[in-house]
């Protein structure tokens, strides 16, 4: 049973990275749909799909590598906030990823957005990972 459905998301892709597969399946929640969503609009993953099946559903993301190095788009998938450490900050708190090339994502009253989009909606929330 897994305790951090966002931590295990985010290690699936960091291990399907690590071994070069192009497709990698996840089973789906809403909140992992938006934060795929999010990956997809910055630029980190190359497409998705959500799909039914007769439990709760699957998410496919094709990662997205570097044509000259084939390196993988997503240099760091980093988990924040844990079920043992809730981290929480208001919208000036909200540090900025590799000076403003990465992307955090927070859960916020209005739903799970980026960082920039927080502080441009002057929400705060809770600081689920960190994407460079």
């Amino acid at each position: 049973m897994v305790t951090d459905p966002i931590a295990d998301f985010l290690t699936r892709i960091r291990n399907a990275q690590m071994a070069r597969h192009r497709v990698v399946e996840i089973p789906a929640s809403n909140v992992k749909k938006r934060i795929t969503e999010i990956l997809y609009d910055k630029g980190y993953i190359l497409k998705y799909k959500f799909e039914d099946d007769s439990k709760q559903g699957l998410i496919k993301i094709a990662l997205k590598y570097d044509p000259q190095t084939k390196e993988p788009a997503i240099r760091s998938l980093e988990r924040i906030s844990r079920p043992g450490l809730r981290q929480y900050a208001k919208p000036a708190d909200i540090r900025r990823v590799q000076n403003g090339l990465g992307v955090a994502i927070v859960s916020t009253s209005k739903g799970v957005m980026t960082d920039k989009e927080a502080r441009t909606q002057n929400v705060g929330g809770e600081v689920m990972c960190n994407i460079y």
